[in-house]
């Protein structure tokens, strides 16, 4: 059973800051990347930042400069560090790997549960 445990989430005022982190468990083979999405009410869920297994990453544009990805592969984790934070960044954060679970499986994505993030004007 894989597991994406997400932490961090919470109440801020405008801006703020919030640090995400999420931790994956269970049998996997490789990870090629793990990141963040997020999905405000009425909307749909949309990429904020991934961190490729190399150290690459990618930002959606509307967090560049405010929100950095980072990560530690040996512990099989991901931060998302939120500075600046606006009230538009008010979401659920989702966790998202791209792993396979043996050497003979293709890739796929794994979820975590979400974790609400909330920015007060």
């Amino acid at each position: 059973q894989v597991q994406l445990v997400e932490s961090g989430g919470g109440l801020v005022q405008a801006g703020g800051s919030l640090r995400l982190s999420c931790t994956a468990s269970g049998l996997l083979f490789r990870i090629d990347s793990m990141g963040w999405y997020r999905q405000a009410p009425g909307k749909e869920r949309e990429l904020v930042a991934t961190r490729s297994s190399d150290g690459s990453t990618t930002y959606a544009d509307s967090v560049k400069g405010r929100f950095t990805i980072s990560g530690d592969n040996s512990k099989r984790t991901v931060y998302l560090q939120m500075e600046s934070l606006e009230p538009e960044d008010t979401a659920v954060y989702y966790c998202n790997a791209a792993a396979m679970r043996t050497i003979m499986s293709t890739a796929r994505d794994y979820w975590g549960q979400g974790t609400q993030v909330t920015v007060s004007s």
